[in-house]
C-alpha cells in the first residue's frame, strides 16, 4: 500500500510540474506580438513568444497566473483557463523599467526597439542611422546609395554589411558601381516596424557581406489607421506620403498600400532635379492552422542630377562655392520592382517553419566624373556605369524547441539560395551623358549562392551556449562582350563559417556575452574569373565581449570590446574597371551605449565608439586605413505624447580621420545637431524639422583623390568632398483616418 501511495504521489508531482500551457499574445487589433515575456512567479518558469505570437510555458497548469510584458504595451496578469489562451495587450506609454533583457543572441535589438518607440524615423537616411555607431554619407545626389561607415570600415555602399528588408536582400553582388551596393531608397520610412541588427559575423543565418555586421528591416503587417501627409521645405523640397488600410481591423487578414513621392533641388548651385516614387502593397492572412502568409509587392524609381565631389583648392581660391560643381552633368536613374511571399507555419507548439521567396527586377545607370580631366584633357573623364538585373531567391528555416533534462534546446536548420542574372553590365567613358567615347567593360554576369546553416542554443539556467556553422556555395559566370571570341569564364567556391557564442544572464537586468565567429564577403565576379578563383571570399574572424545592463529600472547600458581580422583579397574597382590587391587588416574597438528614461515622456540616448584600424602588412606610419572612422558619438533627447507634443534634439559627431595610408591627407570631422517637434490635434499632426540647426559647414563625404582641371598643367592629390546639408527647415501636416 505504501508503495502504491509513493507511485501515485510521484505521478501527481510529475503531472503538476510537467504540465505545459500554450497560447498566443496579440494586440487589440489581433496582430501577433513577438518576444512578449511571460513568467510564472510561482514556478519561475518563463517563455517568449515566437514570430507568430505563440508561446509554450512549462511547469504551469490551468488556474496559474502569469505576468505578461512587452515593450510598448501595458503589463497584465493573466490566469490560464481551460479554453484557448489568447492574451490581448493594450498599447501604453513606453516604459523602460519594463524592458526585459532576453537571453538570446539578438538581445541588443531592444536598443533599436527603444529608439524606434522614442524617436521614429522620418526619412530614408535616418533608417540606417538607427544602428548605433553606423554613419552614412551621400556624395552623388540623393538617388545614389549612401556610403556607410561602421566599426572601422569604410564599407563603401555595402561591401561589409548585409542589409535586408522582409527577408529580401538589398546588397547587389557584382554591381556596376561597387560590390555589395545597397540602395535602401525603396523603403518608405513610415512602413518600418522593426530594425534587427547585429555587429560582427556571429550569426548563422547571415552570410555574404555580414563581416562588420547586418541590418534587417521589417515592414508593418497592418496599419491601425490610414494616413496622408505633405511635407514642404527649403530647396524646393516636397514630399507626399499616403498609407491606406484596405481591409479595416479584421482579425484574420489585413492589407494596405503605401506611396511616397519626393521632389527636391537640394542646396547646390546646380539643382539636383531629384525625384523619387515609391509604391508598396502588402497583404497578410492568418490561416486556421495558426500559420501566416504574406505577399508584398513594391515599385521604386528615381532620377537625379549631381554636382559630385569638388576639390578643396577651388573652394579655397573662391572659384566655386562649397555647393558648386566642376562637372554638373553627373547623376543617374535607378528603379527596382520587388515581389516577396512569406509564410510562417506552426507545426506544433514547439516547432515552426518560416520561409520567403522573392524576385527583384533592378535597373541602374550612373554618370560620374571623379578625376575631371586627368586621363582625357579634352573631353574629360566622365564614366557611365549601367546594369539591368534579375534576382531570384529563397530563404527557409525550421525552428524546433525541446527539453532534455534541465536543458532548454533550440535547433534551427536553414536552407536557401540566391541567383543574380545581369545583362550588359557596363563601364564606359562618356561625354555629356549622351556620347560613348569608348567602352571599358561590358559583359553578362550570372552568380548563384546556395547555402545552409545549422544553429543550436543550449540553455541551462543562466547560461546559454550557441554553436553554429554555415555552408555557402558560389558559382560565378562571366561573358566578356568586348572579347574577340565568345567564352563563358566560370569559377566555383565553397565557404565554411563556424560560430560559437556564450551568454550569461545573471537576471532580467544583467547579461554578459562572448561572441566569436568567422564570416566573409564575396567578391565581384570579374575579380573571381580574372584571379582564377584565388582569394575571392576573404574570411573575417572576430570576437565581441560585452554586457547589457540595467543598473536602475529606467537606465539600460550596453558595452562591448571587440576585434576583427580581415583576410587579404583582390578588389574590382568599378570606377576604373581594374583589379587591385587589398591587404590584411585588423580592427579593434569599444562600443558604449546608454538609454535613460527621465520620466514617462522624456528619453535620453547616447552611443559612442572608438576604433583602432590598421593594415597588417604595411610598415608603421603607412598602415592607416583610409576613411576608417576613429571616434564617433551620437545622442540626444526625445519626448513622446506630452500633451499632444513629441519631438527631440539629436546630434552626431564623426572625428577627423586619415584619408590616405600615411595620414598626410585627412578627412575633416564634423558635429551636427538636428531637431524636430510635432503636435497632434485629434486626427491632425503638425510638425517642423530642422537639419543642421546651427548651420555648420561640414563635409558629408570626403576622398583623397588625384585630379586635374582643364586649365591645370599638373594633377593634384587632395581632399575632394561633397558638402553636407546647411540649415534646412521642413514643415509637415498629416491626417489620420
Amino acid at each position: 500500500m505504501k508503495l502504491i501511495y509513493i507511485i501515485l504521489l510521484s505521478f501527481f508531482s510529475l503531472t503538476f510540474y510537467g504540465q505545459t500551457q500554450n497560447g498566443s499574445v496579440v494586440d487589440v487589433f489581433g496582430n501577433a506580438i513577438e518576444n512578449a515575456y511571460l513568467i510564472n512567479i510561482a514556478t519561475n518558469s518563463h517563455a517568449h513568444t515566437n514570430p507568430l505570437g505563440n508561446f509554450s510555458l512549462d511547469k504551469t497548469e490551468v488556474g496559474n497566473t502569469v505576468e505578461v510584458t512587452a515593450l510598448g504595451y501595458k503589463k497584465v496578469d493573466y490566469t490560464f483557463g481551460s479554453n484557448e489562451n489568447r492574451i490581448i495587450l493594450e498599447e501604453a506609454v513606453f516604459k523602460l523599467d519594463e524592458v526585459i533583457i532576453q537571453q538570446k543572441l539578438s538581445a541588443m535589438n531592444v536598443i533599436s526597439k527603444i529608439d524606434l518607440q522614442t524617436n521614429p524615423v522620418n526619412s530614408s537616411q535616418e533608417i540606417l542611422r538607427k544602428v548605433p555607431g553606423l554613419f552614412i554619407g551621400q556624395h552623388a545626389g540623393g538617388g545614389k546609395a549612401e556610403q556607410i561607415f561602421l566599426r572601422g570600415f569604410d564599407i563603401d555602399h555595402g561591401t561589409d554589411i548585409a542589409i535586408s528588408v522582409d527577408g529580401m536582400p538589398v546588397n547587389m553582388v557584382s554591381h556596376a558601381h561597387g560590390q555589395g551596393y545597397a540602395d535602401l531608397h525603396f523603403v518608405i520610412p513610415e512602413t518600418v516596424e522593426k530594425i534587427d541588427f547585429g555587429k560582427g559575423s556571429y550569426y548563422a543565418d547571415k552570410g555574404d557581406f555580414a563581416t562588420a555586421g547586418y541590418v534587417a528591416f521589417q515592414t508593418k503587417e497592418k496599419l491601425d489607421k490610414s494616413l496622408i501627409s505633405l511635407e514642404v521645405g527649403q530647396f524646393n523640397t516636397q514630399r507626399m506620403v499616403g498609407l491606406f488600410n484596405l481591409l479595416g481591423n479584421q482579425k484574420t487578414q489585413s492589407a494596405y498600400i503605401a506611396t511616397e513621392y519626393i521632389l527636391t533641388d537640394g542646396p547646390f548651385d546646380s539643382p539636383q532635379n531629384f525625384n523619387r516614387v515609391n509604391v508598396l502593397g502588402k497583404y497578410t492572412i492568418r490561416l486556421d492552422d495558426n500559420s501566416k502568409f504574406t505577399l508584398t509587392a513594391s515599385r521604386f524609381s528615381s532620377s537625379w542630377d549631381a554636382s559630385g565631389q569638388i576639390p578643396q583648392r577651388l573652394v579655397d581660391r573662391g572659384v566655386i562655392s562649397r555647393f558648386g560643381a566642376v562637372d554638373n552633368t553627373e547623376g543617374g536613374s535607378t528603379s527596382r520592382t520587388n515581389v516577396n511571399a512569406t509564410i510562417l507555419k506552426s507545426i506544433d507548439e514547439n516547432t515552426f517553419v518560416k520561409a520567403n521567396v522573392f524576385y527583384s527586377k533592378y535597373d541602374f545607370e550612373l554618370f560620374s566624373n571623379f578625376t575631371f580631366f586627368l586621363d582625357d584633357p579634352i573631353n574629360g573623364d566622365q564614366i557611365k556605369q549601367k546594369e539591368n538585373r534579375s534576382i531570384y531567391g529563397l530563404n527557409s528555416e525550421l525552428n524546433k524547441k525541446m527539453k532534455y533534462n534541465d536543458w532548454d534546446i533550440l535547433l534551427q536548420l536553414g536552407l536557401g539560395f540566391r541567383a543574380d542574372a545581369t545583362k550588359d553590365t557596363e563601364l564606359s567613358h562618356t561625354l555629356n551623358r549622351t556620347t560613348v567615347l569608348n567602352p571599358i567593360k561590358l559583359g553578362d554576369i550570372d552568380e548563384v549562392n546556395g547555402f545552409n546553416y545549422w544553429n543550436a542554443e543550449f540553455k541551462l539556467g543562466k547560461f546559454m551556449i550557441n554553436p553554429a556553422v554555415r555552408f555557402d556555395y558560389f558559382k560565378f559566370n562571366y561573358q566578356d562582350k568586348l572579347a574577340t571570341t565568345y567564352k563563358t569564364q566560370s569559377e566555383t567556391e565553397v565557404k565554411v563559417s563556424p560560430k560559437l557564442n556564450f551568454i550569461y544572464s545573471h537576471n532580467n537586468d544583467l547579461q554578459f556575452f562572448l561572441k566569436t565567429g568567422m564570416g566573409f564577403h564575396s567578391n565581384d565576379t570579374r575579380v573571381v574569373v580574372e584571379n582564377n578563383g584565388n582569394e575571392i571570399l576573404p574570411t573575417s574572424i572576430g570576437a565581441d565581449f560585452g554586457t547589457i545592463w540595467k543598473p536602475v529600472p529606467k537606465v539600460i547600458v550596453n558595452a562591448a570590446l571587440w576585434n576583427l581580422y580581415l583576410q587579404q583579397e583582390f578588389v574590382y574597382v568599378g570606377d576604373a574597371g581594374v583589379i587591385e590587391p587589398s591587404g590584411k587588416t585588423k580592427r579593434m574597438g569599444v562600443d558604449l551605449g546608454l538609454r535613460y528614461q527621465l520620466n514617462d515622456y522624456l528619453f535620453m540616448d547616447s552611443d559612442m565608439t572608438y576604433t583602432y584600424a590598421r593594415s597588417i602588412d604595411e610598415p608603421s606610419g603607412q598602415d592607416y586605413i583610409p576613411l576608417a572612422p576613429d571616434f564617433t558619438a551620437t545622442g540626444g533627447l526625445s519626448f513622446q505624447k506630452w500633451n499632444g507634443f513629441s519631438g527631440g534634439v539629436h546630434y552626431r559627431h564623426l572625428k577627423t580621420r586619415p584619408a590616405n595610408e600615411d595620414n598626410s591627407i585627412v578627412a575633416k570631422g564634423y558635429g551636427i545637431v538636428d531637431c524636430n517637434i510635432n503636435y497632434e490635434f485629434k486626427k491632425l499632426t503638425f510638425g517642423i524639422s530642422i537639419e543642421n540647426l546651427f548651420n555648420t559647414a561640414w563635409n558629408e563625404t570626403q576622398f583623397a583623390t588625384e585630379t586635374r582641371l582643364q586649365n591645370e598643367p599638373n594633377s593634384v592629390e587632395e581632399i575632394h568632398f561633397t558638402p553636407g546639408t546647411p540649415f534646412y527647415m521642413k514643415g509637415k501636416i498629416s491626417y489620420r483616418f
